[in-house]
């Protein structure tokens, strides 16, 4: 009986621990099978990133946000209006993308700059700030667009949202170039981890087994080299999704490695205590916000070169989905706990719900409420640990 209970015991713990992965491999699985296997597809993964690169982009801002203990529902609205300020540069005045697209980031960085004025300075709740930036920024994107689409963008602006990496290696049947870097990446990631683990060995902190670590190592190559042979069997990587590896690194590098990081999880944790111990709590509030207004710029961007289209109902729902991901991904909703890639695997659930979902021919509506079960079953999940924490 003992040893049934110590069983369940780790079981438990190891659930608590990986819970978000097990869930995605758990509806990978699932999918694969009831759609006779069109999900894992070589074309199907593609579009997978290329459809939900967007929400991976909105998950990173959020993710600050949500450390912080706030919210923001206005990041749809934003992306729309984004999307219409590009379309009416690059359509209806000609503008180059490489002049427009860091005016829209500008734009982006400005508006983020207003609700975070308001939310860190003035004290307002975020909630009721960014709910007034929701409807603003729909009304304005109606505005710019006079209630019409434009399109279609230039061909330079639509290859960041829609291209590959050139094959330098002239593969005919394996983007070569791809499957290189592929292998390089994890190689140099599994070198990372041991570092990091030999480095907290010698500073007499806990680590995980030798036998743990090389498992969890040979999976790490396996899920990295296996994604890079499907990616490389079609067209190679997106260009988005170096774009999105690079941003996922950052924002890595951001709140684990800088003081910066270190603060917004203080202030979000206790915000009380993080200004007795010297923490800005209102400049860090406020340049969280602006981040979140450069990162919906550029998913508006993103969506807009996807459709080649400035549309006023683009961005609709979208911050249910961010905040769906971040919350999946682990975020306490108290703020203080989350990681970048936590946020990630949230944002690759929601995506393999939407992309499995549409394949089996499930109904928007469906769909809808489907996820407002996963967004409530993720707040389940953080009460749990919370309880399991103390």
């Amino acid at each position: 009986m003992e040893k049934l209970t110590t069983l369940k015991e780790k079981a438990l713990n190891l659930f608590s621990k990986y819970s978000m992965i097990i869930i995605l491999v758990v509806l990978l699985i699932g999918f694969q099978i009831t759609t006779d296997g069109i999900l894992m597809r070589p074309l199907n993964i593609t579009n997978l990133v290329l459809q939900n690169s967007h929400i991976f982009v909105l998950s990173a801002g959020m993710l600050l946000v949500v450390l912080l203990g706030h919210v923001d529902l206005s990041v749809g609205s934003v992306m729309a209006f984004v999307g219409a300020i590009a379309g009416f540069l690059m359509i209806n005045y000609k503008v180059d993308p490489i002049i427009a697209i860091p005016v829209c980031l500008l734009v982006g960085a400005i508006i983020g700059a207003w609700q975070g004025f308001w939310v860190a300075y003035v004290e307002i709740p975020a909630f009721i700030v960014t709910l007034s930036g929701l409807l603003m920024f729909r009304g304005l994107t109606q505005v710019v667009l006079g209630g019409q689409s434009l399109a279609p963008f230039p061909t330079s602006f639509n290859f960041f949202a829609n291209g590959y990496l050139p094959d330098i290696a002239g593969g005919d049947h394996m983007h070569y170039l791809s499957m290189i870097i592929g292998i390089v990446l994890s190689l140099a990631l599994v070198f990372t981890q041991f570092r990091t683990r030999e480095k907290r060995k010698k500073n007499g902190f806990i680590v995980e087994s030798q036998t743990a670590f090389l498992v969890k190592s040979l999976f790490m190559v396996i899920v990295f080299v296996g994604g890079t042979y499907i990616f490389a069997t079609y067209k190679g990587y997106p260009i988005i999704l170096i774009i999105l590896a690079v941003m996922v690194a950052g924002y890595g590098f951001l709140t684990n490695k800088t003081v910066a990081g270190r603060q917004i999880y203080a202030t979000g944790g206790n915000k009380k205590a993080a200004e007795l111990s010297g923490i800005k709590t209102k400049k860090i509030t406020f340049w969280v916000f602006v981040n979140m207004g450069v990162m919906a710029a550029l998913a508006g961007l993103i969506m807009a070169a996807r459709l080649n289209a400035a549309t006023p109902q683009a961005g609709t729902s979208m911050e249910l989905d961010a905040m769906a991901a971040v919350y999946f991904g682990g975020a306490s909703t108290s703020g203080g706990i989350g990681t970048i890639m936590g946020a990630i695997i949230g944002g690759l659930v929601m995506g393999v719900l939407n992309n499995g979902m549409s394949i089996m021919g499930v109904g928007v509506d469906w769909q809808q409420a489907i996820k407002g079960l996963i967004l409530l079953l993720a707040v389940v999940l953080d009460i749990y640990n919370k309880k399991k924490r103390k």
